[in-house]
């Protein structure tokens, strides 16, 4: 089996469960750190996938590149085509959540975006992008069990990193969101339609309304605590893939 975008080169495959950072380079990274034996099964324009094990629960690690159209169509290929039931996003976020501070790990119960992705499905009203609860109850009982401390509220998934209106961010933040990023609601529509499993977990690397930033490698040694926390989850999940 193949797609236009994904062509595993690899006898092992794809694993049930997917860990999903935007970045091909993170990918790379996450697979050679955090996985026994991994093997590089996907390089189709660059967008690396690994397959390897964690805690002998097999784990594939594949980039989603960025933005919901991106995300949309590699979380897509791997429900449909690749028999792939959980994904988990694990990626950056800028936070402007109140209370919300660098280096917060962020577990999306939902994300509200300004994207017009659902209009597909042609319903009459407003699609609510939800993660789906048993990732989210395996992710928060693992987050207690690894003593990390984690919020858990809506992201705004948006289509524009630079918004021609001033108080865009302000707005969402008036409403509880906790942070912003460009891909939960794309995942979980596609999991919701699919009826398969999402969650999106983010570390808080900048805070837009302060203008405060982590360095490469305060997100480097900040991250470990997210993907620790995403195979955690997929161990979990191994049962129930």
């Amino acid at each position: 089996m193949h797609t236009p975008h994904i062509n595993p080169e690899n006898t092992r495959g794809i694993a049930k469960t997917v860990l999903m950072p935007g970045d091909p380079k993170r990918s790379a990274w996450i697979a050679k750190t955090f996985l026994d034996d991994p093997q590089l099964i996907n390089d189709i324009r660059g967008v690396q996938g690994y397959t390897g094990f964690y805690k002998g629960c097999p784990v594939t690690v594949m980039a989603s590149g960025m933005g919901i159209p991106s995300i949309g169509i590699y979380s897509y290929e791997l429900y449909h085509f690749f028999g792939v039931e959980n994904i988990i996003r694990v990626g950056s976020a800028g936070g402007i959540g109140n209370g919300v501070k660098l280096r917060d790990v962020l577990l999306a119960i939902g994300a509200n975006t300004n994207s017009a992705y659902a209009q597909q499905y042609g319903v009459r009203g407003t699609v609510s992008a939800t993660c789906s609860f048993e990732l989210l109850e395996a992710a928060v009982s693992a987050a207690r069990e690894m003593a990390l401390p984690v919020k858990v509220g809506n992201f705004l998934s948006s289509d524009t990193f630079y918004d021609a209106q001033p108080d865009f961010l302000e707005q969402w933040a008036k409403i509880g969101t906790l942070c912003v990023e460009m891909e939960a609601a794309g995942l979980y529509y596609n999991a919701m339609e699919a009826g398969k499993r999402a969650l999106a977990i983010c570390t808080v690397s900048d805070l837009p309304f302060t203008h405060e930033g982590l360095s490469a490698l305060e997100r480097q040694e900040t991250f470990s605590d997210m993907i620790r926390l995403a195979l955690e989850t997929a161990v979990r999940m191994d049962g129930n893939a």
